[in-house]
């Protein structure tokens, strides 16, 4: 049976992405696992070997001409990420090497700074490891108290427990935007209005959202929120924090030397302006200009159109694997037209591995990921090891998610016939 597909952004732009065009063991690579990272356009490859063949050299103190030019870019993309999340002023985007480090940065600033023996810190089951463990490191210096939201029966962000948690006590809420093993599109706009009732600061994990979903810091009101380029189509080794700029001046320095100071003398030191004030040595000059040609790329796309189109794989994804007997998936499902969660799916089947069904896959030329995602209190929450993941972006097609399918299956089927 021949299959017929309309045309969509996936038909515009597959033409822009070389690592699409290979083959795995012989097979078309389907390249399902873009939660973990995403794959990267032409021109973002293109803006790295510019850099490095034509303007190396070091940004803001050099007078000469491959300085002021490096300068201009490496600035450009920070305007250019700015206005990508609506941010007030270019002065509140840091440039970090991730999310991770952004996480760390206000943890270990603000975080020593303002939180003591007996505040209350509210993360959720779900967040990755990177918005647990600074915050593990944060309360057993500070004295300060954890405590989890837990999640609804369809395994979504339980907002009456997240209110019952919330007292005077509650300095930070911290929490995951969209999870990257349930899929769930967490309610923060919500979820932020109630902490401002208790005068609790809000950070937003946005490494899952960023990719697929329009941001507006100003609408959303966080105090701070935290991206990472290698899952928004720009290099490994960079990322950025997002802060309110009132927020960013009242803190301490994160790191220790050259560009974030103003004045050094031998009994003391002065900080730098944001938002050099937390970008202490030499930054990672490529990978920033990159990612501002990544930012130039999905803006052209326009996150709106990015979000519908993977609303309908979302749709068509699930509507498959619900026709997979003993697979179980995890996170709430979506609406018939997509809405509700992101385009993944974590999912199990029946009596076997899902490290096991990731290997055969790839012997299809399928890439998706087995583990646990960086969410292991999530999968002990759920009484599971791990699972299998299948993500999707704005480049992946419904002609792909039939092939996955089709796999999928005949895998099942050979180890359904192994037992």
């Amino acid at each position: 049976m021949t299959l017929t597909y309309k045309k969509t952004i996936a038909d515009e732009v597959r033409q822009d992405f070389p690592i699409l065009h290979q083959k795995i063991h012989d097979k078309p690579l389907i390249y399902f696992d873009n939660a973990a990272t995403s794959q990267k356009p032409r021109a973002v490859i293109e803006a790295l070997r510019h850099y490095y063949e034509y303007d190396n050299a070091n940004v803001h103190r050099g007078a000469h001409t491959l300085s002021a030019r490096a300068t201009d870019a490496y600035e450009g993309a920070r305007d250019k990420i700015a206005k990508f999340i609506n941010a007030k002023s270019r002065n509140e985007i840091v440039y970090t090497r991730n999310a991770s480090e952004a996480i760390n940065l206000v943890a270990y600033s603000w975080g020593l700074a303002h939180l003591k023996a007996g505040d209350e810190i509210i993360l959720s089951v779900m967040e990755h490891h990177s918005n647990i463990v600074p915050w593990q490191i944060i309360a057993q210096k500070t004295e300060a108290i954890l405590k989890f939201v837990e999640l609804t029966p369809s395994q979504e962000f339980d907002f009456n427990h997240y209110q019952s948690l919330l007292s005077e006590k509650t300095k930070l809420v911290s929490l995951v935007h969209v999870s990257n093993t349930l899929g769930c599109i967490n309610p923060v706009t919500e979820i932020i209005t109630s902490a401002r009732e208790k005068g609790a600061k809000v950070l937003i994990d946005a490494c899952q959202s960023l990719p697929h979903l329009p941001i507006d810091v100003q609408g959303m009101d966080c105090d701070w929120l935290v991206g990472s380029g290698h899952k928004m189509c720009a290099t490994t080794g960079i990322g950025f924090l997002y802060g309110k700029e009132e927020l960013l001046e009242a803190m301490p320095p994160f790191l220790g030397g050259g560009e974030m100071i103003a004045d050094v003398f031998l009994d003391h030191f002065t900080c730098g302006e944001l938002p050099h004030k937390f970008e202490a040595g030499t930054p990672a000059i490529g990978e920033a200009i990159a990612f501002g040609t990544a930012i130039d790329y999905l803006s052209n796309i326009g996150m709106e159109n990015i979000h519908q189109y993977e609303e309908e794989l979302t749709a068509y994804l699930f509507q498959q694997l619900n026709e997979i007997p003993n697979l179980t998936i995890y996170g709430n499902q979506p609406t018939t037209e997509g809405k509700g969660r992101a385009a993944l799916a974590a999912f199990n089947v029946k009596d076997i591995h899902g490290s096991d069904l990731s290997t055969l896959l790839d012997h299809e030329g399928i890439a998706i990921r087995s583990g646990h995602h960086c969410t292991q209190p999530l999968h002990r929450y759920l009484n599971i090891s791990g699972s299998a993941r299948a993500s999707l972006y704005f480049y992946n097609t419904f002609a792909e998610i039939d092939a996955f399918i089709v796999a999928l299956k005949e895998t099942i089927d050979f180890f359904t016939q192994m037992n």
